[in-house]
């Protein structure tokens, strides 16, 4: 059952997207080779904290941390640890979550340490292409528009450089539950699925790979991986469907919230 939101929720989610914002820009400002995946955790979690929040990864369904940290082949759910030190050169995908008054914010980015200048030019591009791919999407999340034409959207940026798209992992709706429906594929025919409506609030992520859209699961039970070992990219955003747009909750400052009036990023 899909859950509309009034602009109320919609505002108290808002809140708890720049709380996500916060998270991530602390990170990007702080990631440097030498630090471990454990590191970046905490460096989330105490600005999750001092912002009146509480995380929403950790503790759900047992996940231990406060982010997801996924390097170089791990597509999601990679569990931070002391013994994961990055290195310049490794493509670093960070998932945080954050709950304001009962309402969870989502978002996800892919970093470069050193910058994307530290790695081959086919890996710069995967990080960039992923990133377009969302917000190709978030311009399609309107009223009256179909999930298909998310899906089609985001699909379309990886079949140009010939990437393998994720299809077990998708995106979703989100409100007082991390989880809600519906699922948001990141591949779809244009005109199809289910007809977005004014008061929806869903997390856009599309996840693509070098090589196949393959996967397994390693033996922690949580950290997914290509098959085939080769590097994946993994970008989010929680966006709100209103009167005027798409309102993306979890912008940065960096970033456009209403992605049809402001420029879209380019990297």
């Amino acid at each position: 059952m899909i859950i509309k939101k009034s602009r109320d929720e919609i505002a108290r989610m808002a809140r708890a997207g720049a709380v996500v914002a916060r998270m991530h820009e602390a990170l990007i400002e702080a990631l440097r080779p030498g630090m471990s995946t454990l590191d970046l955790d905490r460096i989330a979690e105490d600005v999750a904290v001092r912002s009146g929040a509480v995380p929403s990864f950790k503790g759900y369904r047992g996940f231990p941390a406060t982010l997801c940290t996924s390097r170089n082949h791990e597509i999601v759910h990679g569990i931070p640890s002391a013994d994961v030190v990055l290195e310049e050169g490794d493509v670093i995908s960070i998932d945080a979550g954050a709950i304001v008054e009962g309402y969870h914010g989502d978002s996800a980015t892919t970093l470069v340490v050193g910058g994307l200048d530290a790695v081959a030019p086919e890996v710069a591009t995967l990080v960039r292409a992923t990133r377009n791919a969302l917000w190709r999407g978030l311009e399609q999340v309107q009223h009256g528009r179909r999930l298909g034409d998310v899906g089609a959207a985001i699909e379309a940026v990886a079949h140009e450089q010939g990437y393998g798209v994720v299809r077990e992992y998708v995106g979703h709706g989100i409100g007082r539950a991390l989880h809600e429906d519906p699922s948001v594929p990141n591949y779809g025919r244009r005109g199809r699925g289910m007809k977005l409506t004014r008061g929806w609030v869903i997390a856009v992520e599309p996840m693509f790979n070098l090589g196949t859209e393959a996967t397994r699961t390693l033996d922690d039970g949580w950290t997914v991986v290509t098959a085939d070992g080769a590097v994946s990219a993994h970008w989010e955003h929680t966006v709100a469907i209103t009167e005027d747009g798409p309102w993306v909750l979890t912008a940065r400052s960096d970033e456009p919230a209403h992605p049809l009036s402001e420029p879209v990023p380019t990297w």
